[in-house]
């Protein structure tokens, strides 16, 4: 494909690693920012991150690789973004170079601390970049199943649909479908949102519920995720699409999901810190939680889902007595 528009992904994870996998089959050269110099040494000389996805590999000589914010900044058009929301904004802040009229993608599911804010909300408030330069790469899609080349599903959106169509041009292939959505807001919440819900069906897992109580759960979910985003950003949208439901079932059901495998060790009765030393990942609804719990208490929606894992993980009650309460009212 020609394109005078240069790109570059900033992440050394699952999803980055994906992300790049997926734009070098369409892209004669793409940048990759990891922080870790031992990293990008790594691939240079293997051709494969030492640390993430190591069956997918590539051709060195697509690669621009560098461990300096400002080098791919300017580098690059087009900037997508797969880091962990907790070190987003410190991330970013490395960067020198004013990146305001750079088009800007976020495959961050989740909040950034410093602000409570969701990545797009945190680029136009903090950074001042534009809505129509800001977009969303969602799912439902595991970055594992992009390794192994198992079908998967994206949605792509940003309020300038050409860009959005664009980058969905980028990332398509044999084993990749884009779709296309005007849903900034929405898409980008429910990606936060489905992050808990999976914590909660992990906790469910942990404590010895079956399949009949997960899918009351997820039906349960998937209603109170409607409420919350229509509480911040009212507009019509079929929750049922891939983008909200799908991407919730994927994430809330799936053995690669990490949110699950923390819910399903706090079910069993790890405390917090205890599962995420044991994972030595990052959850990102631990992080999105507190936001979407105070957000949801302001505007006064009813989520009875994510009050409950609020109070196992942050007020550190019951896992036990705390689903039995919730169970009562699931219908």
């Amino acid at each position: 494909m020609n394109t005078p528009l240069k790109v570059a992904v900033f992440g050394g994870g699952s999803w980055a690693t994906a992300i790049v996998k997926m734009l070098c089959e369409n892209l004669p050269t793409v940048g990759w920012y990891m922080r870790s110099e031992t990293a990008i040494d790594y691939i240079k000389e293997h051709s494969h991150n030492p640390n993430y996805l190591t069956s997918a590999e590539f051709n060195n000589n697509q690669l621009f690789l560098s461990c300096d914010v400002d080098e791919m900044v300017a580098y690059a058009d087009l900037l997508i973004f797969a880091i962990p929301s907790a070190y987003f904004h410190d991330e970013i802040s490395k960067a020198t170079i004013d990146f305001k009229e750079k088009i800007i993608f976020s495959a961050i599911k989740g909040i950034v601390p410093e602000t409570g804010l969701i990545i797009g909300e945190h680029l136009h408030k903090a950074f001042g970049v534009p809505f129509e330069n800001i977009g969303v790469i969602t799912g439902p899609c595991h970055a594992e199943e992009v390794a192994l080349e198992r079908l998967s599903y994206l949605t792509i959106a940003c309020q300038d649909e050409s860009k959005a169509v664009l980058l969905s041009e980028f990332l398509s292939g044999d084993y990749i479908k884009c779709k296309v959505s005007d849903d900034i807001i929405g898409t980008e919440y429910a990606a936060m949102l489905k992050n808990i819900y999976a914590i909660a069906a992990g906790i469910a897992h942990g404590l010895g519920y079956g399949d009949n109580f997960q899918a009351v759960l997820m039906s349960n979910s998937i209603r109170e995720m409607k409420r919350s985003i229509k509480k911040v950003h009212k507009m019509k949208r079929n929750i049922n699409n891939s983008a909200y439901l799908g991407d919730l079932l994927v994430t809330g059901y799936s053995t690669f999901s990490r949110n699950r495998m923390f819910g399903n060790m706090l079910g069993k009765g790890y405390t917090v810190k205890a599962a995420m030393f044991e994972m030595s990942m990052v959850a990102e609804g631990y992080y999105a939680l507190k936001s979407a719990y105070e957000s949801n208490k302001a505007n006064k929606a009813k989520t009875p889902i994510i009050d409950t894992v609020y109070n196992i993980v942050y007020l550190k009650r019951s896992p036990k007595k705390q689903f039995k309460l919730l169970a009562d009212i699931l219908d």
